[in-house]
């Protein structure tokens, strides 16, 4: 239990510090929704195994966690229903496959893609914190480097 906890703590402050120091996110009323998404090489090996991960410059890793505010704290992490979809310079759209990963007091959404050299991506997520009924929708723009 301890040992996926510290998997859970390292996968998280990878994730966040791969937005190349920019802090990502959406506000919608109570809830912060966090998005990053960066190729699957920059995670540790045992990061990667642990969570069944394909490590890749040519993968990437969407990771979204929805924060509840709660004054005084930093957030509580909440369930949510996520759907994204990532469409290319092409308008070529792919449905993507989203997992939750839920561990002691830390919930993430995970979905993992192809990509390609200096590939564009514009990721269109909807979410749908806890019991609510009304689905919060953004969009944002990530490039892949995959060459170094």
């Amino acid at each position: 239990m301890f040992n996926r906890l510290r998997i859970a703590c390292l996968i998280f402050a990878t994730l966040l510090t791969s937005a190349a120091g920019a802090e990502q996110f959406e506000t919608f009323g109570d809830y912060t929704v966090h998005y990053s998404a960066f190729t699957t090489d920059f995670l540790s090996v045992d990061i990667a195994k642990s969570y069944g991960i394909t490590r890749s410059k040519n993968r990437a890793l969407l990771n979204i966690s929805i924060l509840k505010k709660v004054l005084g704290t930093t957030g509580t992490p909440v369930h949510a229903r996520v759907n994204v979809t990532a469409t290319n310079l092409h308008a070529q759209v792919r449905e993507l496959n989203v997992r939750e990963l839920a561990e002691p007091g830390a919930v993430y959404y995970l979905a993992e893609l192809p990509v390609s050299h200096g590939e564009t991506l514009t990721f269109n997520v909807e979410v749908t914190p806890g019991d609510d009924k009304t689905p919060y929708n953004f969009s944002f723009q990530q490039q892949f480097v995959t060459k170094y």
